[in-house]
């Protein structure tokens, strides 16, 4: 007897939402004057904190595997495109370029797992592209291209998060806990980092007013929470009925960045946006299609 999908689903989609609602307490915290770099190195801050407590031999294990040092770099620079493109750009816009993620990932699986694309994933990667094309063209652009640097994070970001599961799988066989704490260890250190040489640029000030912390002490906690869920959906669910659940946080920051005013949907993006999450279901669908081989 196969046990209830329903659960796992939930978790998924509990994720899913958390981070398509990210956004909102993100501009929040920025019109109280506190950085997304700041607010990003705060928020996984709080979260490595509590994972330290929860498991502090896994600090021994990652300065024990160099390999993992490289995700800490992918994870970091993943969460500093998100949460500083979504803080500052067109929410639905920055979120349909992030997830053209699973067009990114076929030149980074060839290079990072040495797997060879099939035609299949050729026609994805087109096919996102294009998506990719409508969405940046605008009528004042005469040619597809990021017009704003949180167009440019987005892309970052989504292209950082592919190399980030694509170093995951590689290293699959290293401790849960020693990757997890890479992954919050990169996200604090480099959006603090980066915090740092921001003031130091003069582009922002440290964070002395203090009125924000609600929104980052509620964000963190809410971003373990999701994490959490997560790991149950992702354990008890294939791979691909995974990711094509987790394409679910689109339609929650169009709703809800829509429905508060603070993003626009043109026809073009709206076209745009079906090619990409067309691409990324199709990616996420299970194929038996071989790859290409040497002519």
């Amino acid at each position: 007897m196969h046990a209830s999908p329903t659960w796992p689903v939930l978790g998924l989609l509990l994720n899913a939402l958390v981070w398509g609602l990210s956004w909102w307490p993100l501009r929040e915290m920025q019109a109280l004057g506190l950085h997304p770099l700041w607010s990003s190195g705060l928020i996984f801050g709080l979260a490595l904190v509590v994972l330290s407590f929860w498991k502090p031999a896994a600090w021994q294990q990652l300065l024990n595997t160099p390999a993992l040092w490289t995700l800490m770099i992918a994870a970091g620079l993943t969460n500093v495109g998100f949460n500083w493109a979504v803080a500052t750009g067109d929410v639905v816009r920055v979120v349909l370029l992030f997830y053209v993620m699973p067009a990114w990932s076929i030149p980074i699986a060839w290079w990072v797992l040495g797997e060879r694309p099939t035609r299949g994933a050729l026609w994805r990667l087109a096919l996102a592209l294009v998506g990719v094309a409508l969405v940046l063209k605008t009528p004042d652009t005469p040619w597809p291209w990021p017009e704003s640097a949180s167009d440019y994070l987005a892309l970052m970001g989504g292209a950082s998060f592919a190399w980030t599961n694509a170093l995951l799988r590689r290293h699959h066989d290293t401790p849960s806990g020693a990757r997890m704490i890479a992954m919050f260890a990169g996200g604090t250190a480099l959006s603090l980092g980066l915090a740092v040489v921001w003031v130091g640029l003069g582009h922002t000030t440290l964070p002395t007013d203090l009125s924000w912390w609600p929104y980052a002490l509620g964000l963190g906690l809410t971003f373990l929470a999701s994490n959490l869920a997560l790991q149950y959906g992702a354990a008890r669910l294939s791979a691909h009925t995974t990711a094509l659940v987790m394409l679910s946080e689109v339609v929650f920051a169009a709703i809800s960045s829509v429905a508060l005013g603070v993003s626009e949907l043109s026809a073009r993006t709206l076209i745009g946006g079906g090619l990409i999450m067309l691409a990324a279901a199709l990616s996420a669908w299970p194929s038996r299609a071989r790859p290409l081989t040497p002519a």
